[in-house]
């Protein structure tokens, strides 16, 4: 039963990951810079930029719960 939670938390995340594109990432800030310039080719780069180094911190984050769910549920099968 926890295998198939996890399959699904596993399946929205990749849905979640790949509608990234739909996403608009840019504070209001680089919105406000961005707008007024006429060349949009800039602005996808600055939310692609962006998009890009939001990856990380869930990257290392998920990979250090993976590691602690991995180390716990080694502890309930060897006791």
């Amino acid at each position: 039963m926890k295998m198939k939670n996890v399959g699904v938390a596993g399946v929205l995340f990749l849905i979640l990951f790949l509608s990234s594109d739909l996403a608009a990432a840019q504070c209001s800030m680089c919105r406000a810079v961005l707008e007024s310039e006429a060349d949009q080719s800039t602005a996808k780069g600055i939310n692609d930029g962006i998009l890009f180094l939001m990856i990380f911190p869930y990257l290392l984050v998920g990979g250090v719960g993976y590691f602690i769910y991995r180390s716990r549920r080694k502890k309930k099968s060897t006791s």
